[in-house]
């Protein structure tokens, strides 16, 4: 009688791990990629930084990184107007961002839903527009707004109520045709069931639709307050007093003067004004992102 043998336990292959070369190939050069990308984005950001914690008040005084540091240039800009400028640049970057949100998602949601008359036109006009640089409407601004003020005087120049009325003019068309093309990803099925469920147009609008297209709504704020906070030449050419400039307009006016350009306190106004935008940016970006991952379908 055959006595039974025993199978021994063989050992598992081993894994086909890619060799270096493939690696470096796939992969590897992507994070050398994502590290530039890094340092050239970053090396900016630390040099104005160190600027503003030198006192020397020059920006060739900070070559050497964080050779000096002093909080002089951040305690001069109480006895300044820089509080006043940065207050004036965040409510007219606020206003804006909600004016152009509300009136360019209802423009758009006509647009993609409503048929009408001189509705193709109007989305050609809206794109034509667009390539038109806005440099070209410098002069006729200025006297549109030195007429008006003449009439209504918070309409003319050194007004920042002139001043949001021109931002949402120049905005809407873009911001229109940009959320015109995300609306029309949210399907019509949608609107057909709330009409069948008896909801107007306007409850549609406010409870479903805008629900759907917060990722644009996001997006589009986001853009508006970025554009309208760093805005130089139109807050220029309408804010002539003092008081009344926005944060470009004041820091641009500290280096102007070469002879007595102080690049310390402009460093420091720089650093401070960005802290706003980087925590709009931080707080936009979970809508932005959940709303693109989710899908403007579901539920």
């Amino acid at each position: 009688m055959a006595t039974p043998t025993l199978a021994q336990a063989t050992t598992p292959p081993a894994p086909n791990r890619p060799s270096r070369r493939r690696w470096w190939s796939d992969l590897g050069w992507r994070y050398i990629v994502g590290v530039l990308a890094i340092v050239y984005a970053v090396w900016p950001i630390l040099y104005i930084i160190s600027a503003s914690l030198s006192e020397r008040g020059t920006l060739t005084g900070s070559n050497q990184l964080f050779g000096e540091v002093s909080a002089n240039n951040y305690a001069s800009l109480a006895d300044t107007y820089f509080w006043t400028w940065l207050a004036n640049s965040v409510v007219i970057a606020t206003v804006t961002a909600a004016g152009t949100v509300l009136m360019g998602a209802a423009a758009a949601y006509a647009f993609s839903r409503f048929r009408f008359r001189g509705r193709r036109a109007g989305l050609i006009g809206l794109l034509v527009i667009q390539m038109f640089p806005q440099l070209l409407a410098f002069v006729a601004i200025f006297l549109l707004l030195l007429a008006l003020g003449e009439v209504h005087p918070v309409l003319g120049l050194n007004s920042r109520v002139a001043l949001i009325m021109v931002y949402l003019g120049g905005a809407l068309g873009v911001n229109t045709f940009l959320m015109y093309g995300f609306f029309n990803t949210v399907p019509k099925e949608l609107d057909e069931a709330a009409k069948i469920d008896g909801a107007t147009h306007a409850q549609t609008y406010w409870t479903i639709i805008l629900r759907l297209v917060v990722p644009i709504l996001a997006v589009v704020a986001l853009l508006s307050v970025i554009s309208t906070f760093s805005d130089f030449l139109l807050a220029k050419l309408i804010l002539q007093s003092e008081p009344n400039w926005t944060l470009a307009v004041g820091l641009y006016q500290w280096v102007s003067d070469q002879l007595s350009a102080n690049w310390g306190m402009f460093a420091a106004g720089a650093t401070v004004s960005a802290i706003p935008v980087v925590l709009l940016f931080l707080f936009l970006q979970r809508y932005i992102v959940s709303g693109l991952t989710a899908g403007s379908v579901k539920g």
